[in-house]
């Protein structure tokens, strides 16, 4: 599971990256056109520049994952970062979906999606830290 997350998180890493070869595009498919443009308006480099951070983020939540799956070298403070991360896209994934329950704005499919798979990546890392650690069976 946490080799799974791993995976996932490295190749969500990747893809911002190679998005931004095509940045505008990438912003508007993903619902964020609106906000990049404001934030371009601030400074052109920014909304890049935030993608490359975000691509980052991804990218150590990916190693973290695969650190705890002993395919890569163990890194510091492993076991609270993989619950943290595990936190962080269940917070991500279950708070959109009752926002959007509550904004009676369901019908936003890709929000949906996203939220969804934010919720399984979660789970990958919660169970998977849980199975690791003997924390539960």
């Amino acid at each position: 599971m946490l080799k799974l997350g791993g995976y996932i998180n490295l190749i969500i890493a990747i893809g911002h990256l190679i998005g931004l070869f095509w940045a505008e595009k990438m912003f508007e498919i993903t619902g964020i056109g609106k906000e990049m443009q404001e934030l371009a308006q601030i400074n052109t480099s920014f909304p890049y520049l935030l993608t490359i951070f975000v691509a980052v983020v991804f990218f150590i939540f990916g190693l973290y994952g695969l650190s705890a799956a002993d395919k890569f070298r163990k890194l510091p403070f492993l076991k609270p970062t993989i619950f943290v991360i595990a936190a962080i896209y269940l917070l991500r994934g279950f708070g959109e979906l009752i926002f959007d329950i509550e904004k009676q704005n369901a019908s936003q499919f890709l929000e949906i999606t996203y939220s969804l798979i934010a919720v399984f990546i979660g789970l990958l890392f919660l169970v998977g830290g849980l199975r690791k650690w003997r924390i539960i069976i």
